[in-house]
């Protein structure tokens, strides 16, 4: 195993327990309220962008009550944008005028994120773009997202732009996050397209230089490489980020072995704030989505975009308290769970912590329910939201399934029918799912 990878293993330890965290989309894009590349899909230029920046007074912002509402909602970890593709940034740089405390805020917002947040005992991470579209040198005509990409008008700007003024830039603003706010947990960063990848960021010098001054920081794997093989680089990150899906087998090494991973998904159909977009998911949806992303081995990085005045959206905190309600009681088959080595089961998933397996039981289906290959193998089962012994029996009408154990739940329905989860103990010493 490489040194590089024997790290990875260790820096990831926490990140594989927590399991779920809060994403926030928030900056200057909140004021137009269509979303986060609002920028880049309408073409607007910076001077008329410049609108959004005299009027961002976010009055509202009180950070201490959106780490409440991630810590009750049972997340254990958040991701904060310090800066997105428009290149405003939330935090107080010294490389930029281009920041909050320049606006009507005068705050450096990231800071009192960071210390709200670590005041309700959540872990803290910043979210970094290597996209700017306001930086003089970040290449314009021709790129795939800038919004002056077609505009003729910007055609010859690539004869007097230096992209290694950028990188410095970029450079010197991770530099300052990692310097000027105290332990930082995960580094997000985004993203790497075309050529726009791996040695283009510098990524190395980068990436040595995050590592000496925050070693035990949890990286993304945007900057690019190939996180899968057995000798990754060393800017290929510490866990992989797919995005807006769940993938059918979480995530595999070349060898077939689990990686670290965590699927970033939103709450509705944007990142940042947009007023028109009322499809938010179901906190059903986001429970069993939570589910399925740890019966594979992964976490889930669920996202909220704050309004212009700094309060998450009614719906998303509604959502968040039901997700929270459930959390409460059924939060053992979550934390430090992982992938439970059976296979999906008719009526949901199975999540594993050692010795424990934690049947999520999403259709009530008819009769008894069946815990397929497990006969004779369950010492006990409870039901997680109160520990109530579940009897494991043989129905008479099961006979002809002498390898599987059934449990009869009363009624029609389930205790919970967003998910019911029940504790099986299993005989004989299991080994943990990560081995």
């Amino acid at each position: 195993m490489s040194s590089i990878i024997e790290e990875r293993t260790q820096r990831t330890e926490w990140f594989l327990h927590d399991r779920f965290g809060m994403f926030i989309h928030w900056g200057l894009y909140a004021i137009p309220a269509r979303g986060e590349w609002v920028r880049s899909t309408e073409r607007i230029r910076v001077t008329d962008y410049q609108k959004f920046f005299d009027e961002f007074d976010p009055a509202l912002y009180d950070p201490r009550k959106w780490a409440r509402i991630a810590r009750e909602a049972g997340m254990k970890y958040a991701v904060m944008t310090a800066k997105h593709h428009d290149g405003f940034c939330l935090f107080d740089s010294a490389l930029t005028d281009y920041k909050a405390t320049n606006t009507k805020a005068r705050r450096d917002l990231v800071r009192e994120y960071i210390d709200a947040f670590r005041a309700e005992g959540l872990k803290v991470g910043l979210y970094y773009s290597l996209l700017d579209w306001h930086h003089e040198d970040y290449p314009m005509f021709g790129d795939r997202q800038h919004p002056m990409r077609d505009n003729p008008d910007f055609k010859d700007k690539a004869l007097t732009q230096d992209f290694s003024r950028y990188v410095d830039y970029m450079y010197g603003q991770v530099k300052e996050l990692l310097s000027n706010y105290g332990k930082l947990d995960v580094m997000w960063f985004d993203f790497s397209y075309n050529e726009m990848t791996g040695e283009k960021w510098g990524a190395t010098k980068l990436v040595e230089m995050i590592r000496s001054l925050q070693p035990w920081i949890v990286i993304d794997n945007r900057l690019g490489g190939n996180i899968k093989s057995p000798t990754p680089e060393i800017y290929s990150g510490d866990f992989a980020s797919p995005e807006q899906i769940i993938p059918p087998e979480g995530i595999l090494n070349e060898a077939g072995e689990s990686l670290p991973w965590e699927a970033c998904i939103t709450l509705n159909n944007h990142w940042g704030y947009c007023s028109s977009d009322h499809d938010y998911k179901s906190p059903e949806q986001v429970i069993r989505a939570l589910v399925e992303c740890v019966s594979k081995n992964g976490n889930l990085l669920l996202n909220v975009g704050p309004t212009a005045k700094g309060e998450i959206p009614e719906e998303s905190v509604k959502i968040l308290q039901e997700v929270g309600t459930w959390m409460k009681l059924n939060s053992d088959g979550i934390y430090s769970c992982g992938n439970a080595g059976l296979a999906k089961p008719e009526w949901g998933r199975y999540t594993r912590n050692g010795k424990y397996f934690y049947a999520h039981i999403y259709d009530r289906g008819i009769g008894p329910i069946n815990f397929r290959g497990l006969g004779g193998k369950i010492r006990s089962a409870r039901l997680v939201s109160d520990m109530t012994e579940i009897k494991v029996t043989k129905p008479w009408n099961a006979g002809e399934y002498a390898g599987d154990a059934f449990i009869t739940l009363p009624g029609a329905r389930l205790p919970d029918e967003m998910d019911t989860v029940i504790r099986l103990e299993l005989e004989g010493e299991m080994q943990p799912f990560g081995s």
